[in-house]
C-alpha cells in the first residue's frame, strides 16, 4: 500500500480533537497527583506503586486514542493504491504479420519468436480469461474472438501469413471492435495525410493513413485506462505506413479507457531485407509503440531477442493476473479502529476491573 489520500480531506480537521483530549487527559493526571500529595504519604504511594503498574494505567487510554485516530481518518475515506487482483475477462492479442517480421535479428526470426512466445503467454493465462487474435499487416482482421478455448488461440496464432504492409491503427480498431461489437468506426472521419519514410525506410512512396472517427451511438467517453474488463496486447517492430493513423486510433482507444500493452520486436538497427526486386531496411520504431502506450495508460516494452521477448510475456500475464489500483480502504481503517477500542476495554477491565 503506498501513496495514501483522501476523498473528503476536508474532513480531516476533526483530527484537532486528538491533541485535545490529549491535553484533558495529562491535565486529570496532574489533578490526580495532586490530590494523592494531598492526603497520602508519597514515599508510601510511590512504593505501592511499580513501574509496570504505573505503565499499564496509560495503554487503555492510548489505544482507545489511536482508535478514535483511526476512525476520525476513517470520516475522511482513505484511499490507497495497492496490488489486486484484476478483472480483466477479455485480452485482445494483436500480433504483427508484416513481412518485415522475417528479419532475423530476434533469432530465428521475428514471426516465430513472437508467435512462440505469444502461445506460452495463452497457456499459461488464467483460464477464465477469454483470449482473441488479431492478424495485421496492410489490414487487419479478427481471426480468434475472444474465447477461454486455448486450442482454437493457439491454432489461430499458427495461421499467422507474412504480408505487405503494417497498419497498427487498423489493427487498434478491430481489436477493439472484438472488445465492443456494437462500436462503430469510420476510417473517412479525416482527411489521410502522407506517412514519413514508413516501414523499413523503402525509398518507393507509401500511401497515405486515414484518421479514424468513433461514431458509435451513445457513445460517451470514459477516462483513459479506467476499463477494466479488457485489455489489448499488441506486438509489432512499430513501423506503420498504412490503415488508420495510429495515434488517432489510440485515442479512441483511450476515450473507452481501454489500455494497451506494446511490445517492440527488434533491434534499432535491425537489418536489410530484400523482396520483389527492392532492399529496405527494416529498424524497430519504438516511439510510435511507446506513444500508443503512454496514450491508453498502458505500458511498452522492448524485446530485443526471443528469450526477452519470453521474458516480457510473463512479466505481462503476471501484470493482467494483479494490477495496481487506487482503491478505498475506509474498512480497514474503521476494523483496526474497532479492534484497538475493544482491546483498550478488555485491558481495563483485566486490570482494574473497570473500563477507562
Amino acid at each position: 500500500m503506498s501513496s495514501m489520500t483522501f476523498i473528503w480531506p476536508d474532513l480531516l480537521w476533526l483530527l484537532l480533537i486528538v491533541p485535545v483530549l490529549v491535553f484533558g487527559y495529562l491535565l486529570v493526571l496532574r489533578r490526580k497527583r495532586r490530590a494523592l500529595a494531598q492526603y497520602a504519604n508519597l514515599g508510601m504511594v510511590a512504593g505501592a506503586t511499580s513501574v509496570g503498574q504505573r505503565f499499564r494505567r496509560h495503554v487503555p487510554p492510548v489505544l482507545l486514542l489511536a482508535a478514535l485516530t483511526l476512525m476520525i481518518a476513517a470520516i475522511a475515506r482513505p484511499a490507497a493504491v495497492v496490488m489486486l487482483p484484476s478483472q480483466h475477462e477479455n485480452v485482445v492479442l494483436a500480433i504483427d504479420v508484416s513481412g518485415s517480421m522475417r528479419a532475423t535479428d530476434v533469432k530465428p526470426d521475428r514471426i516465430t519468436a513472437a508467435r512462440e512466445a505469444a502461445k506460452s503467454f495463452v497457456t499459461d493465462a488464467p483460464a477464465a480469461t477469454r483470449i482473441g487474435v488479431v492478424h495485421f499487416a496492410g489490414t487487419a482482421s479478427l481471426v480468434q474472438p475472444p474465447t477461454r478455448n486455448r486450442e482454437d488461440v493457439l491454432a489461430a496464432i499458427d495461421r499467422a501469413q507474412l504480408q505487405a504492409g503494417t497498419a497498427i491503427g487498423s489493427a487498434i480498431l478491430t481489436s477493439l471492435k472484438a472488445i465492443f461489437p456494437d462500436a462503430e468506426f469510420d476510417l473517412r472521419g479525416g482527411e489521410s495525410r502522407p506517412t514519413g519514410s514508413g516501414s523499413g525506410n523503402a525509398q518507393r512512396p507509401q500511401p497515405g493513413m486515414t484518421r479514424p472517427v468513433d461514431r458509435s451511438p451513445a457513445f460517451v467517453p470514459v477516462p483513459p485506462g479506467s476499463y477494466e474488463s479488457a485489455v489489448i496486447v499488441l506486438l509489432s517492430d512499430g513501423q506503420s505506413n498504412t490503415g488508420a493513423d495510429p495515434k488517432e486510433a489510440a485515442k479512441i482507444a483511450s476515450e473507452r479507457g481501454v489500455k494497451i500493452y506494446t511490445i517492440g520486436v527488434g533491434t534499432p538497427e535491425g537489418e536489410v531485407l530484400s523482396y520483389d526486386g527492392w532492399q529496405v531496411r527494416v529498424r524497430l520504431d519504438e516511439e510510435e509503440l511507446k506513444n500508443i502506450a503512454m496514450t491508453t495508460r498502458g505500458e511498452y516494452f522492448h524485446a530485443g531477442s526471443s528469450a526477452e521477448l519470453k521474458k516480457v510475456y510473463r512479466t505481462l500475464r503476471s501484470r493482467l493476473t494483479m494490477e495496481r489500483r487506487e482503491t478505498e480502504v475506509t474498512a480497514l481503517f474503521t476494523g483496526a479502529a474497532a479492534a484497538l477500542a475493544v482491546i483498550s476495554g478488555l485491558l481495563s477491565l483485566l486490570w482494574f476491573r473497570r473500563i477507562l
